[in-house]
Order: structure tokens, then C-alpha cells, then sequence
């Protein structure tokens, strides 16, 4: 983690409950991908999300070094977007310990109790932390003030 992040990040990330994701270039500078808007939990000054099978579909994120996050104010609007360093949980860390149980318990509609959520999660997803990982690249005046609507995606196959 970092030692210190930007006042704005840290505040956006206590208060998110789903971000948009879209994994990135080595150096956290380009999307590499649509964002996805996928749910999370704050914790320990990062954010926590889980993807894989039955869980919300991250196209490249499992493998990403680097993604770029946006994160809306209180107001519903986008207030900031920042690099992160993904890293991934492994099943029976500390970390894992820690956060997962609390994870688990903020899924909704949750197909089983937490414990078989954090246990299926453990041989079939994968859990990551978005860590901020420098400066916002927009926050205030550098926001975009047009859209960032895109177009649906083509229908599909649902994962």
C-alpha cells in the first residue's frame, strides 16, 4: 500500500460500494479495456472485489498489474479516477483471514451463507485489492465535462 494517498481517493474509497474498473497498461496510464462497473468493499485503504465464476464478470483484471479506477461522489457523479496496483488474495493469508469473512458478508443475494461463499470464492474466483497507486489522473477541474456513456455491449452469452 501506499504511505499516503491523495485526500480525494481516500475519501472516495471509504465511501464506494461499486467502482469502475478497467485494467491497464504497465504503467496505469491507459485502459487496456472497457471499465466495468463492478461492486467492492473498502478495507485497509484499498478496495476489495471478487470476480470468476458466479461472480461479476472482469475481463483481464485477475491479471492486471495495474487499473485504472473511477469512483463517483456523493452526488452520483464521477469525483475521481486513479491508478491502482492490483494484487490478488491468496485463499489462507492473513489478508484472506481478515477481510474475505467481511467481504462475503457484503455480497448481496449471496447463493449460500459466508462461509461457503469465502470457501467456493477460495477454489473457484479470485479476490483482489485495488491499491492507490499515484496521483488522480482527473479529479476537479481535470473531470471530463462531457459523457463517458458508452453503448451497451452486443448481447451474449451471460457469464
Amino acid at each position: 500500500m501506499v504511505a499516503v494517498a491523495h485526500p480525494l481517493v481516500t475519501e472516495a474509497i471509504r465511501k464506494a460500494a461499486v467502482a469502475w474498473v478497467a485494467p491497464a497498461d504497465r504503467h496505469a496510464r491507459q485502459p487496456a479495456g472497457p471499465a466495468r462497473a463492478l461492486w467492492c468493499m473498502p478495507a485497509e485503504g484499498a478496495l476489495w472485489v471478487v470476480t470468476g465464476p458466479g461472480e461479476q464478470d472482469a475481463p483481464g483484471l485477475a491479471e492486471a498489474e495495474r487499473a485504472l479506477v473511477t469512483l463517483r461522489g456523493d452526488h452520483g457523479g464521477q469525483v475521481v479516477t486513479w491508478p491502482a496496483k492490483v494484487t490478488r488474495v491468496e485463499p489462507g493469508s492473513q489478508a484472506w483471514t481478515e477481510v474475505v469473512p467481511q467481504l462475503a458478508g457484503k455480497r448481496l443475494n449471496a447463493p449460500a451463507d459466508a462461509a461457503a461463499l469465502v470457501a467456493r470464492w477460495a477454489a473457484e474466483c479470485t479476490v483482489l485489492t485495488l491499491t492507490p497507486a499515484r496521483e488522480p489522473v482527473a479529479a476537479g477541474p481535470t473531470l471530463p465535462d462531457t459523457a463517458l456513456a458508452e453503448p451497451p455491449r452486443a448481447r451474449g452469452k451471460v457469464r
